[in-house]
């Protein structure tokens, strides 16, 4: 470190590189939201689903429904068809399911044909009414690609894999494109579908990234000003916060990891965390300059001061983002891995870089301290007079505020819902209740049934027994529409006996299905049944968006099939919902896990840096009291346990410790020298105090910029954040030095 002062063009060269040698690789970020990005790569439900597409298609669809009147007349169902074969045309896209694709199943004279629900080279051979009885008479298709009063149709797009979010932008561009071109903006009431959510949590990670990284360095900056009124200091303080969020980001590319909504909190959140660093150092410059110090003598006095604590304070903060790697979803256990790495840089730049530019071009007086400044002071010293003064009252008040909120953190729930994370008024809320009110819900589950060996699914009786699931499937309020193997076969016998509707079930002839499902020459048989029929699936729409309510479903659905085994048939579940409820118990043993790995780290760092148990145990009280004040203030409001919420106990706690470690280390250098305890505190509350409320003030205004996101997790993280990080100030101002005087007295009162 003293070398480095002696260098102060080295030190500028290698600030310029770490603002600079990122620019290239940025260019290359992959903005990837969507849910494949979230799931860990080996869990069961990932793996299943994997082996699963190699057989079936993409669960996974991008919606358009239309509206009107005449929607049966010749005119709209042409431009449906020529927008669907238009569509599957493109080599993005795997298939497209509409009126005019879709099979349907019908008599004949010599037994039945599979044909067009609606033909679109042959419209003139119906009348509009004759099209709309036909499509709303077939079982197919009122729910899927019709509603049910004939009122609405659907053009459900089916893509192949896709590998990002930006794949499924362009996918809803293109579909966009084509209804324009097709002149059918006028009918179209939503897009909506799980790719188009993904493209709408894309859209607002890019609108929350322009917004909120110039923002929060805005804040940060002018806050920096009103307080030190020194152009050095806010050029300085920019080009600190360039070169550790470029680095980091970078770091994020290099490592291949995509960037996603979580991702798209790191800029500010490592913005809020440099410039407290900044302004503990800038303040501690500002205390030498009013000793005395001139130029480089100012720094080594600055450093002597603050260097100690600001080494722990990052690694504790380090610390507490680490402990997110515990956690099973990928996008958190980047957000810790990235978050940490970019703490560490910024404590090297301001403790190493920092002190050589400042010793070598920061020259003349600093001014005495301003209104900002001096009512910073009068509030910590009002609040160092009433910790010391009535140390034992603030200890009752605050036992009696933890008395009542912590029995408030039972009331938490651990609940994701991805169309909660927008408004009401949000384009796609509102689409996806336009698709679920007209049709059916977007959620896709998927009951998966292997029979023993090929062609095993031709058997009536193992037939009869997946047919007798989905019978108890239907039933359930969540399940909105179903498809099966099954409901094919009844449809053809049905067919094959004149349309009999009393034959409109499974016959009991093997031989008889093995012929129907030989002869039949439509597109929908596959995807229910694999080409060996030794795999079969139940297709199923939920109107349930939360994990809580899939997994109530798919954990009766499972005492369902062990109370009643389907025959021999071995059975799983997958999709969407399955990946999606499954990360909902990850969540939940993730922040279990990031929980105890933070308190232990930081409790280890405490310990290392007070050399006292006491002292440590008694330290982390006012670090883990916000914590307690955050899920209290979650479980009060309901505001649920979620992805981004899930972060904010070990962000809040490796932040908040920042604070304690400042005051403790200038408390216990008095005490050192002999200071009363009252003196050092009162002393150590005027050398720190207004550093950490200054630093607060800058931490919660950025984090309450969050908080204007209309992604609502991010909201929540920035506004909780907040909150917890006034309740650490807070419990270092008031509580602690109340503990310190109290634990004084207790010891020179014990014998």
């Amino acid at each position: 470190m003293r070398w480095l002062r002696g260098h102060p063009l080295l030190a500028l060269g290698i600030l310029a590189l770490l603002i600079l040698l990122p620019g290239p690789i940025l260019l290359q970020v992959n903005l990837d939201n969507a849910p494949e990005s979230y799931f860990p790569e080996d869990a069961p439900a990932v793996t299943f689903d994997r082996e699963l597409r190699e057989r079936f298609p993409q669960d996974q669809v991008l919606v358009g429904l239309f509206t009107g009147s005449d929607l049966f007349e010749a005119d709209f169902l042409e431009r449906i068809d020529a927008l669907a074969r238009d569509m599957e045309a493109d080599p993005a896209v795997e298939r497209v399911l509409s009126v005019t694709t879709l099979d349907h199943i019908r008599a004949t004279a010599d037994g039945f044909t599979v044909d067009r629900l609606v033909d679109g080279r042959a419209l003139d051979e119906r009348s509009p009414e004759q099209w709309r009885e036909r499509v709303l008479r077939d079982r197919f298709a009122p729910g899927l690609v019709a509603g049910t009063g004939g009122e609405a149709l659907a053009v459900i797009v089916r893509p192949h894999a896709l590998d990002n979010s930006l794949q499924r932008l362009q996918l809803e561009r293109l579909l966009r494109d084509r209804i324009g071109a097709h002149d059918l903006e006028d009918e179209l009431a939503a897009i909506a579908g799980h790719i188009a959510l993904d493209v709408a949590q894309l859209r607002a990670m890019v609108k929350d990234l322009a917004f909120l990284v110039p923002g929060t360095m805005t804040v940060s900056l002018l806050l920096l000003w009103w307080l030190f009124r020194r152009p050095l200091v806010v050029v300085l303080s920019a080009a600190t916060i360039s070169a550790v969020t470029g680095p980091a980001i970078a770091l994020l590319i290099l490592l291949d990891r995509p960037f996603t909504l979580i991702s798209a909190i790191l800029p500010p959140l490592l913005t809020a965390l440099t410039v407290a660093m900044l302004m503990h150092f800038f303040n501690a410059t500002l205390h030498a300059a009013q000793r005395g110090h001139q130029g480089r003598a100012r720094v080594e006095a600055a450093l002597a001061a603050v260097a100690r604590p600001t080494w722990f304070m990052a690694l504790t903060t380090a610390a507490g983002l680490a402990s997110l790697q515990v956690s099973s979803i990928r996008p958190i256990e980047t957000f810790g891995l990235i978050g940490a790495f970019g703490v560490l840089v910024a404590a090297a730049v301001v403790l190493l870089l920092l002190p050589a530019i400042m010793g070598r071009w920061d020259h003349g007086d600093w001014l005495t301290p301003k209104r900002g400044l001096l009512l910073l002071d009068r509030v910590t010293a009002l609040a160092a007079h009433l910790a010391i003064r009535r140390a034992g009252w603030v200890l009752l008040a605050t036992a009696i505020l933890l008395a009542l909120a912590i029995p408030q953190i039972r009331h938490v729930e651990v609940e994701t819902d991805l169309y909660a994370f927008f408004d009401d008024n949000h384009s796609i809320t509102q689409a996806t209740r336009a698709v679920e009110s007209e049709l059916s819900g977007v959620m896709a589950l998927e009951v998966v049934f292997d029979g023993p060996d090929w062609d095993s699914l031709q058997d009536p009786e193992r037939l009869q027994a997946i047919q007798r699931v989905q019978h108890w499937l239907d039933q359930r309020p969540e399940v909105d529409y179903s498809l099966s193997l099954p409901d094919l076969v009844a449809e053809m016998h049905w067919a094959f006996n004149e349309e009999d509707p009393d034959y409109r079930r499974i016959p009991d002839d093997p031989n008889l299905v093995a012929q129907y499902l030989f002869i039949y020459d439509g597109r929908d048989l596959f995807d229910a049944v694999d080409r060996d029929f030794e795999r079969s699936r139940i297709l199923l729409n939920l109107n349930a968006h939360g994990a809580r309510s899939i997994n109530a479903l798919m954990d009766d659905l499972r005492g369902y099939l062990e109370a009643n085994p389907p025959a021999d048939l071995e059975w799983d579940m997958a999709g969407m919902a399955r990946l999606f409820a499954d990360q909902e118990r990850l969540l939940i043993q993730g922040q279990l896990h990031s929980l105890y790995a933070v308190a232990a780290m930081i409790t280890l760092l405490m310990l290392l840096m007070w050399r006292s148990i006491p002292l440590t145990l008694l330290s982390m009280i006012p670090n883990l009291a916000p914590v307690a004040m955050i899920f209290a203030l979650m479980g009060l409001l309901g505001i649920w346990l979620d992805m981004a919420t899930a972060m904010i106990a070990s962000v809040a706690i490796g932040i908040a410790v920042d604070d304690t470690i400042h005051i403790l280390h200038n408390y216990r250098q008095r005490r050192g020298r002999g200071s009363p305890v009252a003196w050092a505190l009162a002393r150590s509350f005027r050398r720190s105090g207004r550093a950490i409320t200054a630093t607060t003030i800058v931490l919660v205004a950025q984090f309450l910029l969050l908080a204007l996101s209309d992604f609502q997790p991010t909201a929540a993280f920035g506004w909780l954040t907040a909150f917890g990080l006034i309740a650490a100030l807070l419990f270092d101002l008031l509580v602690l030095p109340a503990m310190l005087v109290v634990a004084h007295r207790l010891s020179r009162a014990s014998p």
